[in-house]
């Protein structure tokens, strides 16, 4: 059973990265599809697109590799994550038992069912991978707490997903959990149950 589990990039900001992936690589080894937020590197690209004015479709190439940028820092800090950019190395990756790290890049950049916008963050493409190799589940992994009951369109009301998120969670047909500050071990019982 493959769980998509979303590493926003403002953990790296809160300090607790390290933390998270030390759960991904406990339980999710085998089972366990990470998808690096964009954090830093894609608020450069915002900054970026603000100052010199390019267009959204460079600036949506250009966030994808902030993406893989912010994949490279994950791996960086754990080795034994699997570097993906198809759903061929990701079932690889699986099979043989280690979590693996998406790259966004080569499976999004063409596809024409993505808005070249910020419309479009890395929450939604999350749940569109989670679509496209078929995940049971979705975790995002935030550094903000979540507003009750849990669905996509409150996270979308309260700004804490873009405004695509809940139609990709809808395509995607999982089931969707949220983990804030200080909830690895509510992340450590997703991986471990499935």
């Amino acid at each position: 059973m493959t769980i998509v589990v979303k590493l926003g990039g403002s953990l790296a900001k809160a300090g607790a990265l390290r933390s998270w992936l030390r759960v991904v690589q406990e339980y999710g080894a085998g089972r366990c599809v990470v998808v690096p937020g964009g954090g830093v590197f894609a608020d450069a690209v915002r900054s970026a697109q603000q100052r010199v004015g390019f267009s959204d479709r460079a600036a949506h190439v250009m966030a994808l590799l902030a993406m893989e940028q912010y994949a490279a820092l994950l791996a960086d800090f754990e080795p034994a994550l699997r570097s993906c950019a198809t759903v061929e190395e990701i079932g690889r990756a699986l099979a043989g038992g280690q979590a693996a790290l998406w790259l966004p890049h080569g499976m999004v950049a063409s596809e024409p069912g993505i808005a070249a916008s910020w419309t479009v963050t890395s929450d939604s493409l999350a749940a569109w991978l989670a679509g496209r190799i078929r995940a049971r589940h979705l975790v995002l992994v935030k550094s903000a707490a979540a507003p009750p009951p849990l669905s996509p369109t409150a996270l979308a009301n309260s700004g804490l997903v873009d405004a695509a998120f809940p139609g990709h969670v809808a395509a995607a047909g999982c089931t969707l959990g949220y983990c804030g500050p200080g909830e690895q071990g509510r992340l450590a019982e997703a991986l471990r149950l499935g």
